[in-house]
């Protein structure tokens, strides 16, 4: 086994591999962070174009099927009922209005949830937390050069792996 700058694991590292060792990390803990970001960032404009064709769906049926709509219904109520045909019309254009109110509503509900998606600001705090742990982050005790034996590198090695 051995550490990511490719040394041993339990052979002692100069200052400088230990720092790269953890700029190596640290950096690829950013980047890690940033693509975190981007896919939740990319989740939240998917629920936001849903949103969109949700309300645009909404527009075009009401827009398209009225005419069609009103004529078919307001005749087969008429047929069915015997009522004045303006009530009949007015009757097959609520229903219509009712449609696109449903397909409105989806649309809100996709647009909220859009919204509240807050995946950029987690992983913001997310770094800014990481970043203060690592500034309040003191090094581990190491025993003095002169107590290194075998077995105290050995059980180093070992706990580490």
């Amino acid at each position: 086994m051995s550490a990511p700058d490719g040394s041993p694991v339990g052979a002692e590292r100069s200052i400088g591999q230990l720092f790269a060792s953890a700029t190596t990390e640290l950096s690829a803990l950013v980047h890690d962070e940033i693509a975190l970001a981007k896919a939740q960032l990319k989740q939240d404009v998917k629920r936001g174009a849903t949103s969109g064709g949700a309300f645009t769906v909404a527009a075009a049926v009401l827009l398209f099927s009225l005419p069609m709509l009103n004529f078919a219904l307001a005749y087969g109520i008429r047929t069915w009922s015997g009522w004045n045909l303006a009530v009949c019309f007015l009757l097959s254009f609520a229903a219509n209005v009712l449609i696109a109110a449903v397909l409105a509503l989806i649309g809100v509900v996709f647009a909220k949830k859009a919204r509240k998606g807050r995946g950029p600001q987690k992983v913001a705090a997310s770094v800014k937390e990481t970043a203060g742990v690592l500034q309040k982050a003191r090094p581990h005790p190491r025993p003095a050069p002169e107590d290194r034996s075998p077995q105290a590198v050995e059980a180093v090695a070992r706990s580490s792996s």
